[in-house]
């Protein structure tokens, strides 16, 4: 599925002009937070506040979004910035408000791997590896984490710029795992004994879940076709042998898809009907209906490249920015947390 250049270009027309706090396309937008360094992964504590952490620091911090201090947490041990590398997604235990646990994806010295960190008295600690041996390159290294509404932990990997890892299903590269809070295999993986959940991707950087429960996963292409997909347990989805839209047999197509000067996706969420999309190059904010609608480009250039989306509480969405990651260009309070109304 596509966007008609048309409606590209009425979004875009629509767009230009608008302030911060302003209606944007009938909606509005705030900055909530600015000066970030490489943002990443975020996740939302229970009082609303955010952990931010930065790909190329290896650090986390807590940022309010009433513009009170910031507390910096510390650098996520282990973690060795390069290229696309760095500290990557961040998940939050579903029983956070008990075990106090936070999950943090990152590149390492041999490896992309998941561990878990205590957050007690403002601090993160004691790390402890859940999965190692997921393969690292200066890019295609994946990196969002997320807790599925099975309570099991979900990770989109990239196959680091070795194609052949995507259908090689003894790989952790090119890949959507599934696994126990602790790293093990989850119980009903099609694969027995695998964390393999899905393969044939290039390179996951967004999960999300929606009101029915189905996985959501946004991927990278090569020089033709970004992609979002419907998630099946045991589906290949192609890489390297087709991208995008191929009809062929033995591979899953894309639920929509779009060149890679439009999207570069990141980060999704889930809200109010939509799956909605970061785009990197496409420097937007995409809004694809579930129910067949086309889909609907927000921001588009307003704020550059756009990382990770997460449906907040009331309804809105919080997006970030990424221009201080060596590919986009830097404006003035970069890099920043937006505030998104998804209603009119």
């Amino acid at each position: 599925m596509r966007v008609a250049p048309v409606a590209v270009l009425l979004a875009a027309l629509l767009l230009t002009g608008c302030e911060a706090g302003e209606p944007v396309a009938g909606k509005t937008v705030e900055t909530v937070a600015d000066g970030l360094d490489t943002p990443w992964g975020v996740a939302q504590l229970p009082d609303g506040e955010l952990l931010v952490g930065s790909r190329d620091q290896g650090r986390i911090t807590r940022v309010p979004l009433s513009g009170g201090p910031r507390v910096d947490l510390g650098a996520v041990p282990g973690v060795r910035p390069g290229g696309e590398g760095g500290l990557l997604g961040l998940a939050l235990s579903p029983g956070f408000a008990e075990d106090r646990t936070v999950y943090a994806y990152f590149t390492a010295e041999q490896d992309n791997r998941i561990v878990r960190l205590h957050y007690r008295d403002g601090q993160l600690a004691d790390p402890q590896p859940v999965l190692t041996g997921i393969p690292k390159g200066s890019n295609h290294n994946g990196g969002r984490i997320a807790f599925g509404p099975d309570g099991m932990l979900y990770a989109g990997t990239g196959e680091a710029g070795r194609t052949a890892l995507s259908q090689d299903r003894a790989s952790l590269g090119g890949k959507i795992l599934r696994m126990t809070p602790d790293g093990a295999p989850a119980p009903g993986n099609p694969f027995p004994g695998s964390v393999v959940f899905s393969l044939g991707h290039r390179n996951v950087q967004g999960l999300a879940w929606d009101a029915q429960g189905r996985l959501w996963a946004a991927e990278f292409g090569q020089n033709t076709w970004d992609e979002l997909n419907l998630i099946e347990p045991g589906g290949n989805y192609g890489w390297p042998v087709v991208e995008g839209k191929a009809g062929r047999p033995g591979f899953l197509d894309p639920y929509a898809q779009w060149t890679t000067a439009e999207a570069s996706p990141s980060g999704i969420a889930y809200a109010d009907g939509a799956v909605w999309m970061a785009a990197l190059r496409g420097s937007r904010l995409w809004q694809v209906p579930l129910d067949g609608g086309a889909p609907t480009a927000h921001l588009t250039d307003r704020y550059g490249r756009l990382r990770t989306v997460l449906a907040d509480r009331d309804g809105t969405l919080l997006v970030t920015t990424s221009n201080t990651d060596g590919r986009g260009r830097p404006r003035d309070g970069d890099d920043r947390v937006l505030r998104f109304s998804v209603r009119r």
